[in-house]
């Protein structure tokens, strides 16, 4: 019989668990693919006590985490504790100078150390997976490292965060404000105590960041994406782009161009027509643009027990079979050294909602600002009168640099009439 891989798990949380019970349940399926039986050996958390749903009676336990690596028995360290620093990187980094491969959910660490990492991973001559670092279930890695191979891919784009959709959802189709949704969002499970990572954008930045860095063949530049969460989308806006013909999604974008690339996640209003608009609740999509191949879309679960372990075996499968792809898709050598495009170089449509008090020459004066800066209309809804009371305007701009947007709002939010900071939103084409 085929020796079984010996595989070490770090963390036992929701994803740690969720490896444990797909290995056991599916030994057979994993053991036809993989070409041998796979089975953990070692384990370590933080709480030895905790029931976790599956038994880990015969397992070697570990109270340091970076033990693992050391262990002769270990042929494959899993890394599922998390966070970009700490027992999470010093871990990896001990197996990887171990010659351990490494399977890897930790898209914080990849975000902000990646190319650190893939370089010591590329000396070492082994692997260092981390499908289950984006989009859960999803294979976007393998789509862009493998599948998308021969293309020079364009553009991608996704809805990178499951807890951000999710509370977008529940907003357009209950009416609801962002606070009562988030809080509804925290009793189901759906967001943390302290959402921050998510409806900041945080999250969705690190994935788009590794996204990015596999699509254009770039080591990976967190610090080069533009960041914007959906703190400050309202329930009026999600109503004025329904009316408008739009959905209001969080997306994490990145293209290339002649200038460089260009890497932002923000919400966006997409056309409710395109497919990507009618991904709801938790589920999560990544679009990829090829020259070769099109436009190609992946939606599924972007988190869980049971998507998130699918992609985490699907790597063991990979490593027990002794495939090694490159880190980034290619070697370190041929890696691009294109430049970072400032988001201040975005060319793009605006949503621009202003609350403005009703009286004459208000208009006027905020067309002016627009005038003076170059900025074109194309559309603009205002409902009803309340003279010399609040009112909510929308404008919808043609395409105008990122730049003279920023100026534009400057200079309007100074104007008397304008009562609150005006609200912009990025309109993404399909």
């Amino acid at each position: 019989m085929t020796h079984p891989l010996s595989v070490a798990v770090a963390g036992l949380g929701t994803v740690g668990g969720g490896v444990l019970k797909l290995l056991r349940d599916n030994a057979d399926v994993v053991a036809a693919h993989a070409g041998r039986p796979i089975a953990v050996t070692a384990v370590s958390a933080r709480d030895r006590t905790r029931d976790r749903g599956v038994s880990l009676s015969g397992l070697r336990w570990y109270e340091d985490p970076v033990a693992l690596a050391s262990d002769p028995a270990v042929d494959v360290v899993v890394e599922l504790i998390g966070g970009a620093d700490g027992p999470a990187r010093e871990l990896v980094q001990a197996a990887l100078a171990a010659g351990k491969p490494v399977v890897t959910a930790n898209k914080a660490m990849l975000a902000v150390h990646g190319a650190a990492l893939a370089h010591e991973a590329e000396e070492r001559h082994v692997p260092l997976a981390f499908e289950a670092a984006v989009a859960g279930g999803i294979p976007a890695i393998k789509a862009l490292r493998e599948g998308l191979a021969a293309n020079r891919v364009l553009r991608i784009a996704g809805i990178l965060n499951g807890t951000c959709n999710y509370i977008l959802t529940q907003m357009r189709e209950r009416g609801r404000e962002f606070a009562e949704v988030l809080a509804d969002a925290q009793k189901l499970g759906y967001a943390e105590a302290d959402p921050s990572f998510d409806i900041d954008g945080v999250d969705a930045a690190h994935k788009l960041a590794i996204l990015a860095a596999l699509a254009f063949g770039r080591p990976v530049a967190f610090d080069a994406v533009h960041v914007e969460g959906i703190r400050n989308v309202s329930a009026l806006d999600i109503a004025f782009a329904g009316e408008l013909g739009y959905r209001i999604k969080l997306l994490g974008i990145a293209r290339r161009s002649d200038s460089g690339i260009e890497a932002r996640v923000h919400p966006c209003m997409v056309r409710a027509s395109a497919p990507i608009a009618r991904v709801d609740g938790v589920f999560n999509a990544v679009v990829a643009e090829g020259d070769f191949v099109g436009r190609v879309m992946l939606e599924g679960r972007g988190a869980g027990a049971g998507p998130t372990a699918s992609a985490v075996v699907a790597d063991l499968i990979d490593i027990a079979r002794d495939r090694l792809t490159p880190v980034w898709g290619v070697g370190s050598a041929e890696l691009s050294n294109a430049p970072s495009v400032p988001m201040s170089e975005h060319i793009g449509a605006y949503y621009l909602r202003l609350m403005v008090v009703d009286r004459p020459g208000v208009i006027a004066d905020v067309t002016a600002v627009l005038r003076d800066l170059g900025i074109s209309l194309e559309s603009m809804l205002q409902r009803g009168r309340a003279p010399g009371e609040a009112v909510p305007v929308v404008l919808v701009t043609h395409e105008t640099q990122e730049a003279a947007m920023r100026e534009a709002l400057s200079r309007i939010a100074a104007l008397s009439a304008v009562l609150e900071a005006p609200t912009l939103i990025r309109i993404e084409p399909e």
